[in-house]
């Protein structure tokens, strides 16, 4: 049975334990409360510059191939990832290693070199680049609306931030990020796998014990509403329209969101979903149809994604869009809820084999103060009626509050088009 347990270190740094006793491998990971949004203004990139630049060395890792072989020898594979609020340093090891992984870990986030900046910022521009065409211009919709959706604002600016923005990041820049915001009252350190939640917080004390905190500038919140349909055309050399379809959402604790996973499910979760059997059994006009929730503290947004040719994205949208209004007028029969309900629990109970996902779901959770068990989300799925998801679909999908992006080859009279369409919604 998993257990998850929390402690608090003097520091403020919030220690997680999710006892896993029937798995082989650990999970370790640490979240930092801090992301894009918290990029200064002119330094779109920065925190994600500064999540690379922590693997290039230490003082007691003198190379990025040094934390390498340092990891493998405790069964590790590191990895990180940062996102709009969030930075995460995570690691699979032994678990009879996790303290070492805590050591190396503590050594990238205490005392970096910062060495081979110029190296580590040409990678970075090529990561960039893969977002952009051959002028230099954004064609990832995603991208594109997150910029409609939050216009002006961090969040709803590239993470890995803008040519001219990555070129302007200095050592001062990166120094100066990790003083103001990799603090112990920021982070959450977690290990899942099958471990003691007593060695762990004792490990955790030990090495992280000594860590100081102080005080983070606040992140800007987005407060501003543009209450009208935006749509994006991009012009790309590709032979498809790669599309995204987004509406401005819930924020992360509002409770709104259990019904919309069920929605999510329902539109665009599987070969049983409204879309894959429209767009792709019926029309033949896409590979897959994709959907996807994200939520922030105060905002958050619903999105579906697809590829078709240009011929058929204006069938796309209306077949879409046709989709969405069925949802607003007609109660999703209790047959169809009840099996997208079902493949959801399972997909909760298939979760409890993966250390990786439970450190997800009690450190992230414990960052960002939604943390939920199993039982509770099982608990929340199983009480979404008909009438819930009819109500989310009512508030959420709107024409003020949609943002359409596609990038491709479009053709001429095509956003007309699409803006009557999505009109009708």
């Amino acid at each position: 049975m998993i257990k998850s347990f929390r402690s608090v270190l003097g520091n403020g740094l919030r220690v997680v334990a999710v006892e896993m006793p029937h798995l082989h491998s650990a999970e370790l990971a640490i979240y930092l409360k801090v992301g894009g949004r918290n990029d200064p203004v002119g330094k779109s990139g920065l925190s994600h510059f500064l999540e690379h630049m922590l693997f290039r060395g230490a003082e007691n890792f003198s190379s990025s191939l040094e934390i390498e072989k340092a990891f493998e020898a405790a069964g590790g594979a590191p990895n990180a990832a940062t996102d709009a609020d969030s930075t995460c340093f995570y690691s699979r090891l032994h678990p009879d290693c996790t303290r070492r992984g805590m050591e190396i870990f503590s050594s990238m986030l205490f005392s970096p070199l910062f060495s081979g900046i110029e190296t580590e910022r040409r990678v970075i521009i090529e990561e960039a680049r893969e977002d952009m065409n051959e002028r230099g211009a954004i064609v990832t919709p995603e991208l594109i609306t997150s910029m409609l959706l939050w216009p002006g604002h961090p969040i709803g600016l590239p993470i890995t931030g803008y040519i001219n923005s990555i070129s302007s990041i200095t050592v001062d820049d990166l120094e100066n990020h990790i003083r103001s915001y990799y603090l112990p009252e920021r982070a959450v350190l977690t290990v899942a796998g099958p471990v003691s939640h007593k060695q762990v917080f004792s490990e955790a004390c030990s090495v992280f014990g000594g860590w100081r905190g102080g005080e983070s500038p606040e992140a800007v919140p987005f407060t501003k509403r543009f209450k009208s349909t935006k749509i994006a055309l991009v012009r790309d050399s590709d032979s498809q329209m790669s599309m995204q379809i987004a509406f401005e959402g819930f924020a992360r604790s509002d409770s709104r969101l259990t019904s919309l996973r069920l929605l999510r499910r329902i539109l665009a979760g599987g070969g049983s979903s409204r879309l894959h059997l429209k767009l792709r059994e019926e029309m033949g006009v896409v590979y897959s149809v994709e959907g996807s929730i994200g939520a922030y503290d105060e905002t958050g947004c619903f999105a579906l994604d697809m590829a078709t040719s240009a011929d058929s994205l204006v069938r796309s949208v209306e077949a879409t869009i046709s989709e969405l209004k069925q949802l607003k007028s007609y109660m999703v029969p209790a047959e169809e809820i009840e099996r997208i309900r079902r493949s959801y629990l399972f997909d909760l109970e298939f979760s409890q084999d993966s250390a990786f996902e439970m450190a997800g779901r009690y450190g992230w959770g414990e960052l960002m103060g939604v943390v939920k068990s199993i039982e509770e989300e099982k608990l929340d799925i199983c009480s979404v009626t008909a009438e819930d998801i009819m109500r989310t679909a009512h508030l959420l999908f709107v024409p003020e509050n949609l943002r359409l992006a596609a990038a491709g080859p479009w053709k001429r009279g095509m956003k007309k088009e699409i803006s009557g369409i999505v009109e009708s919604l």
